[in-house]
């Protein structure tokens, strides 16, 4: 096959064949599928807000399977569009944050510093310098994470478990260290956070297995 041919390489029918896996690799199919239901069941947190912080998890991934399933889950549990919408723009925050976040690494870096350490938590004290470097555009982004973790239709609470995901799965340590102190301020408990932490660990690896259907279809094409 040609990958320059016009060929869509999504397409909703393609997540039909994940039970395929079912045979192929039964016995780890069947334990992620059972620990994928036991990380979205409802415990500490509602099933609607694992199902919100899957959508927030599933746009950070960009797993376009996962982000369908996911909506219409969150859907059936009576989740507005506006929710929805809340969750998603959390996401884009933290993404956009992390990348932000570890500038203070690349100040490290350009500096020439003589720490052998990547990651203490006082770089992160570096980051007003990008106010300096290049301000506009640091204020405009200091004003949208702002908003995007407001209270809006979601909680602060709510908004700051979704961050911990979300932080969980761009693996940005001064995003995680802010948004765990963040939500605990809000109340939330060691639980809690254990729960959003599982969904983004599910909604990650489950982003790698729905990827399989189009590993599939490769296969069966050579």
């Amino acid at each position: 096959m040609n990958l320059t041919e016009n060929k869509n390489l999504y397409e909703k029918n393609n997540f039909a064949r994940l039970p395929e896996f079912g045979k192929i690799a039964p016995e780890v199919f069947k334990a992620f599928v059972q620990f994928d239901k036991i990380a979205l069941k409802e415990k500490a947190l509602s099933a609607k807000l694992k199902e919100l912080i899957a959508v927030a998890v599933a746009h950070t991934t960009g797993c376009p399977y996962c982000i369908d399933l996911h909506v219409k889950n969150v859907k059936k549990l009576n989740a507005t569009k506006e929710e929805m919408a809340e969750s998603i723009m959390v996401a884009t925050a933290l993404k956009a944050g992390s990348a932000l976040a570890h500038g203070v690494n690349a100040l490290n870096a350009y500096d020439e510093t003589a720490d052998e350490e990547l990651y203490k938590e006082v770089y992160f004290n570096r980051l007003s310098e990008f106010s300096k470097l290049n301000g506009e555009v640091f204020s405009a982004f200091i004003n949208f994470d702002t908003l995007s973790l407001k209270e809006g239709l979601l909680s602060v609470k709510e908004k700051e478990l979704i961050a911990i995901a979300v932080a969980h799965t761009t693996g940005c340590p001064y995003c995680i260290a802010l948004h765990v102190k963040a939500a605990k301020k809000k109340g939330a408990t060691k639980e809690e956070v254990a729960e959003s932490i599982f969904v983004a660990t599910a909604l990650k690896a489950g982003s790698a297995l729905a990827h399989g259907v189009n590993a599939l279809n490769a296969f069966d094409e050579v």
